[in-house]
């Protein structure tokens, strides 16, 4: 199990769905660091690809929570599993999907980037 993430690509706000929206039934993870599959938002993604966002092209997120919001959001430390797949797509103000198979479980307002394209 990863215990941080040293060097981490961006960070985010991210905002775990409860149980009711289709979120985790056990609220957000309680790991160090927490690994799950991702899906970056782009236009109209939503309109275009039937079945999207479990149709996307997904790529393997890491998150380490660094503090809680007021609102319950997380801000958090971003990387991926295969950095070079993301950085093209990591932009400030950007959204990804955090994913559990098919589910979206959270979603994360990219707030800074840390690497170049």
């Amino acid at each position: 199990m990863m215990k941080k993430i040293k060097d981490p690509a961006a960070e985010a706000v991210v905002s775990w769905r409860s149980a009711e929206e289709g979120g985790r039934r056990s609220g957000p993870p309680t790991a160090p660091v927490y690994a799950a599959t991702a899906v970056f938002v782009h236009g109209d993604d939503r309109d275009l690809q039937p079945g999207w966002p479990s149709s996307a092209n997904h790529l393997s997120i890491l998150l380490e929570e660094t503090s809680v919001c007021e609102d319950g959001s997380r801000v958090c430390k971003v990387d991926f599993l295969v950095r070079d797949l993301a950085t093209p797509h990591l932009l400030p103000g950007g959204e990804i999907l955090v994913m559990e198979g098919p589910r979206v479980v959270a979603s994360a307002l990219i707030t800074a980037v840390h690497v170049r394209a």
